[in-house]
């Protein structure tokens, strides 16, 4: 029996009336973008549009509840903008879309930061009874996104990454689950050499907390030869994106690798504006469910494929309450 979890991979969109007062608190220049040290007339937009996101999922009856990430300007790669030996450099293309982030340009030695956690005591105190869900890009999705001007070594700079993001974890309040959102695993997928030391860059952040740890990929299927190696990640389960292309191939990996225990399953559009219903939503779990040859999953986090940053807020908390609908339709089901 599979254990439903409805969640989100956090980075929300930012509610109207915040976008439009931060419009005119922070501009619309790269310099202008979030750096760390905010006024204290942006940091309480912040703190009051948290309120609201954390109070739609809880509303929602979502599983877990996010932080929601709206400081996150630069997206996945905001860890290191606000890094104090990072550099912002030009504008670069966020992934194959539309949004664009600051480049991080890594100069010096990545020590503690601290500023997620920040966020997730914040968010903390405002879920409740609710788990909380920390969110962070993965090791090789935030080395893949940022410029490495002090390690000098693809390898060394990936591990760095991964201790970076593990000191940063530590760090965090009490929570259920740690999502690791690593996209490149899909759009890039590191070479031979790379792929061995994926998983122990996120061994690096898994090991630095008692959650259940999700790798969370999407934009398609993880190619065959990055599932075998991350299937020798430590971590409870592996996201994996089934709204995009490429679901035999994702199949086959799970029928020919194996999987985890668990499972995080991308089942909605995080991009597009139609609203999945929930018995949709449910439909595709089982669907998802009958094509695994193994044994059935222990738990199965019923998710967006990608983050939904990209929706209007109105669709994006229709889509979640879906979610926590599809989940709660029955409360277990049958592989």
């Amino acid at each position: 029996m599979t254990e439903l979890v409805a969640t989100s991979p956090g980075l929300f969109p930012l509610p109207d009336w915040a976008k439009s007062d931060l419009s005119d608190l922070k501009g619309h220049q790269k310099d202008d973008l979030i750096s760390g040290d905010e006024s204290d007339a942006i940091v309480g937009v912040y703190e009051e549009a948290r309120e609201e996101v954390v109070s739609d999922q809880l509303d929602a009856g979502l599983d877990r509840v996010v932080e929601g990430q709206l400081r996150w300007d630069d997206m996945l790669a905001h860890p290191l903008t606000v890094h104090d030996n990072v550099e912002t450099g030009g504008i670069v293309r966020y992934y194959d879309n539309n949004n664009f982030y600051r480049d991080p340009r890594v100069v010096g030695e990545l020590d503690f930061s601290g500023d997620v956690a920040a966020e997730l005591e914040a968010a903390a105190d405002l879920a409740g009874e609710t788990p909380l869900q920390a969110v962070l890009p993965g090791p090789y999705s935030l080395a893949e996104l940022a410029s490495d001007e002090h390690y000098g070594d693809d390898a060394e700079f990936l591990s760095a990454v991964g201790d970076f993001l593990a000191g940063e974890v530590e760090a965090f309040p009490e929570h259920e689950t740690l999502f690791l959102l690593d996209p490149s695993l899909v759009t890039d997928a590191p070479d031979e050499d790379l792929a061995e030391l994926v998983p122990e860059a996120i061994d690096a952040v898994a090991g630095a907390t008692d959650a259940d740890v999700v790798v969370h990929t999407y934009w398609g299927a993880i190619d065959e030869k990055t599932y075998a190696h991350l299937m020798d990640a430590d971590v409870e389960a592996i996201g994996l994106d089934f709204v995009a292309g490429g679901r035999e191939e994702t199949l086959y990996n799970l029928n020919e690798y194996g999987a985890k225990d668990d499972v995080a399953l991308g089942l909605a559009d995080g991009q597009n504006t139609l609203v999945e219903d929930p018995e949709t939503v449910r439909e595709r779990v089982d669907w998802v469910n009958g094509q695994i040859q193994a044994s059935e999953f222990d738990t199965a986090y019923v998710t967006t494929n990608t983050e939904p940053f990209y929706l209007p807020v109105n669709k994006h908390k229709e889509k979640l309450a879906a979610l926590a609908a599809a989940a709660d339709l029955e409360s277990e089901v049958e592989a």
